[in-house]
């Protein structure tokens, strides 16, 4: 577990980094305040499934509290509770370490829209938005669920591969 441990919690980190300096340059200027990939969520969705949704709640949380410092300054710890809160549920209801493709880019959508939402939610429960939900739905999770949706057929092969040995490798070494 240790070396592919860390190459995930590596791997997060670059797409973390990368969510910030890469992508806003791929993005065109016109649709900037669409997006706001999250593409480190998307790989703790690929760890609730098909590793442990207690792995993935630790990563939420943790990445969802970075995400709160570095990016969403106006309430620290609504991210981090939404981002861990939805993996959980996603690798709860979905944890399958053979879970076909369909089903993973079903919980990719679902994942998002329920990170999105209850983002949207505590953020109105405490009166730091003002817009509806449908104008929310539209002008920025929409976007987000596309572009989500796309990074996750890309990584789909390579992210499922790793999480299967490291799932065999942990089986390996608590049975000896």
């Amino acid at each position: 577990m240790r070396v592919r441990g860390q190459v995930l919690i590596l791997l997060l980190f670059v797409l973390f980094i990368a969510e910030d300096t890469i992508l806003p340059w791929l993005i065109p200027d016109a649709w900037q305040f669409r997006f706001s990939p999250n593409l480190t969520f998307v790989v703790i969705l690929f760890v609730a499934v098909y590793y442990s949704r207690h792995t993935a709640l630790v990563l939420g949380l943790v990445f969802g509290l970075l995400h709160d410092i570095i990016f969403y300054g106006s309430m620290i710890g609504a991210y981090s509770f939404a981002m861990g809160l939805s993996a959980y549920v996603m690798g709860l209801v979905f944890h399958s370490p053979r879970a076909l493709m369909p089903v993973m880019m079903s919980v990719v959508l679902l994942g998002s829209l329920l990170l999105d939402s209850t983002v949207f939610g505590i953020y109105q429960l405490f009166q730091l938005n003002h817009q509806f939900f449908d104008w929310a739905l539209v002008e920025y999770m929409a976007p987000d669920l596309f572009l989500h949706f796309v990074f996750a057929l890309i990584i789909y092969v390579p992210v499922r591969k790793q999480l299967e040995r490291l799932e065999k490798r942990v089986k390996k070494e608590e049975a000896a």
